[in-house]
């Protein structure tokens, strides 16, 4: 797998335990360059599950999305930037002076512990919601705030990539075709969201909890590196 594919696909390690989210990691390694950590690791793992991932070549996704006034987001972030991580998401509904305090707390922290500029995300509207009406107005505020790049659904990267092309765009809710969408209300497959320029994609359940989790990272890389060209 090259390493390009590789760094597109982040391993949503949405499970319970810090040994089980490794024991994913280490076996799917070789097509993911990015690992996820969300609210149920983080909350079972502590901030030493980032350094456990770090240490074993991934980038993190500290997927924590923070949604509190001002001062505390940015603290907060700062503490997030001093773990190396390459990601962190902020609810852009947060306003622009959250977004804008978190943006600056997270570089902060990064330069303090001397780690490279990580990546601030603006969450505009979760892919579990089917009404993305507020999509434009978050898009607006996360750009004006300083974000590096937005969470949002596939079918948003094409006017994020026509009004902020700086923008990195993640994306989770990706699914192969004809795969269980769960809860998830805008989707896409792996394909069509990198045809339409999604530069991260996030990949959890249809790989962490597939019979063969081995086999359906391959296919999901797979159907990346075509779509790629």
């Amino acid at each position: 797998m090259t390493e390009a594919v590789r760094g597109r696909l982040a391993l949503g390690l949405d499970v319970a335990t810090p040994a089980e989210a490794l024991s994913l990691a280490d076996r799917l390694a070789p097509w993911f360059g990015v690992a996820k950590v969300g609210l149920e690791l983080f909350t079972a793992a502590g901030p030493p599950i980032v350094e456990d991932l770090r240490q074993r070549g991934f980038e993190v996704f500290a997927d924590l999305k923070y949604h509190d006034i001002p001062n505390t987001v940015g603290r907060a972030a700062r503490a997030a930037g001093r773990l190396g991580v390459r990601y962190l998401n902020f609810h852009a509904a947060g306003g622009a002076d959250m977004l804008r305090a978190g943006v600056e707390g997270l570089r902060a922290g990064a330069s303090d512990a001397g780690h490279p500029d990580p990546v601030p995300l603006g969450v505009t509207v979760l892919t579990s919601d089917a009404d993305a009406s507020a999509f434009d107005d978050r898009l607006a505020t996360a750009a004006a705030a300083g974000c590096g790049g937005v969470v949002c659904s596939a079918l948003e990267v094409p006017v994020v990539k026509e009004r902020h092309p700086s923008l990195v765009t993640v994306v989770p809710g990706t699914r192969p075709a004809g795969a269980e969408t769960h809860d998830q209300a805008r989707v896409a497959t792996p394909g069509d969201a990198v045809r339409a320029g999604a530069d991260l994609l996030v990949v959890a359940r249809v790989v962490i909890t597939a019979p063969d989790p081995e086999a359906a990272a391959a296919a999901v890389a797979e159907e990346v590196t075509t779509a790629l060209g």
